[in-house]
């Protein structure tokens, strides 16, 4: 094999490369966030530690995510005086609203299909975590070994945080700001085409040889 032959097999094996879907690992899981203000905060502490204050909103949601940046926010009314509209006040108890958020078919496990998501206002005591506050309005709950939560109201029936491959930059996930093919892959191409060009010139340079 000829030097010239190896490159272009390296160059068009860099070039099918460049063209190939790019593929990440998410994680299906139960996301939880903080409301602040009029938008949602990924939450800093899990449910199990965070202890919210009387008038908190937080937010559940479940789907399939990378990581905190790439997590999908918690979708519906999220005003703590719609919410807890007819939950009075009490001595001693504090007032949570919750926003709970199934998520979509797409990123359900196989065989399930997601219920509709729900607010509720969870009238708890003052010194209640999120988790007691959650378990008073969407039991059953579940949680693996190293308390992640895995099901809020029995959904999903199995699974907690498994791996699940999906494409880059495909459906809503992908930026309006793409750039589309990258300068590499164009610079690929014109790589293989001018050896590609290279070698048929060197070719009919020997049969016009003397």
């Amino acid at each position: 094999m000829t030097r010239r032959t190896v490159l272009l097999s390296l160059l068009t094996g860099l070039l099918l490369a460049g063209v190939s879907p790019a593929h990440a690992t998410g994680y299906r899981y139960w996301s939880f966030w903080d409301r602040t203000g009029t938008a949602w905060a990924y939450a800093t502490q899990g449910p199990s530690t965070a202890v919210p204050s009387d008038g908190d909103v937080q937010g559940f949601r479940f789907a399939v995510s990378e990581d905190s940046a790439d997590a999908d926010k918690p979708r519906g009314t999220a005003s703590f005086t719609a919410i807890c509209a007819h939950t009075p006040a009490r001595d001693g108890r504090k007032r949570v609203a919750l926003v709970l958020d199934f998520g979509t078919a797409a990123d359900a496990p196989s065989g399930e299909t997601p219920p509709a998501g729900r607010t509720a206002c969870a009238s708890v005591p003052r010194d209640a975590t999120t988790a007691e506050a959650l378990a008073s309005v969407a039991e059953p709950l579940r949680y693996n070994a190293n308390a992640l939560l895995c099901a809020v109201s029995g959904y999903p029936r199995t699974g907690c945080g498994e791996p699940v491959a999906k494409k880059k930059g495909t459906g809503a996930r992908k930026s309006a700001s793409d750039p589309g093919p990258s300068v590499g892959l164009f610079a690929g191409v014109g790589a293989v085409a001018v050896l590609g060009a290279a070698a048929v010139w060197q070719t009919r340079r020997r049969r016009n040889a003397p």
